[in-house]
């Protein structure tokens, strides 16, 4: 989640260096800086529970599961992002220690403050990303999975699913009921 931003301007080489200093994580967009905020208990629910899942299917097929600590960068020049989940099968990832470069799956668990974000801005930076396949929006206060998929001609197609559906991730061949993401999940009226 994107809290306030600084005022001044970093490089792409500047916010690396600084960010590693600190102690809570920063996104980094157009050489500004945001401070990244504490989510609730159900978005860290719906985050390991979709992980957890992902990990266990892509188990022994080369394949990376990572959870929010792991930064995505567009590019080397930026921007640089803290996803709630991101699964890579690029080789080239695993030989990096700091940042996702190529990530085929990008998850991100919506909150009120960053929904808008992460709809717009962010999924057009994503979209820059060559390997990317599938984004997801999972919704933190209602049952709603949406599933864009880069189709092969180039263009993104929305896939939504609610409570009884099972859902798919194509590049990785998964399918999961909607009701396990949410599994132990508690709505508020």
């Amino acid at each position: 989640m994107i809290a306030n931003p600084n005022t001044f301007y970093l490089s792409p080489t500047e916010y690396l260096e600084w960010e590693g200093k600190q102690l809570i994580k920063h996104e980094y967009i157009n050489g500004q800086i945001y401070a990244m905020t504490g989510g609730t208990l159900n978005h860290a629910s719906i985050s390991l529970n979709i992980a957890s899942v992902l990990k266990s299917h892509l188990r022994q097929k080369g394949c990376r599961v990572y959870m929010a600590d792991a930064k995505l960068g567009i590019s080397p020049q930026g921007n640089f992002f803290y996803p709630d989940v991101i699964v890579t099968c690029d080789p080239r990832d695993k030989k990096e220690r700091l940042i996702i470069y190529d990530p085929c799956i990008i998850i991100e668990v919506l909150s009120p403050s960053t929904e808008a974000f992460d709809r717009g801005d962010k999924f057009k930076d994503y979209r820059q990303v060559d390997t990317l396949k599938e984004y997801v929006l999972i919704d933190a206060q209602k049952i709603n999975i949406e599933v864009f998929h880069l189709n092969n001609n180039g263009f993104w197609e929305l896939h939504p699913y609610q409570e009884t559906d099972v859902f798919s991730l194509e590049c990785i061949d998964f399918f999961c009921p909607v009701a396990l993401i949410y599994e132990d999940i508690e709505f508020t009226e």
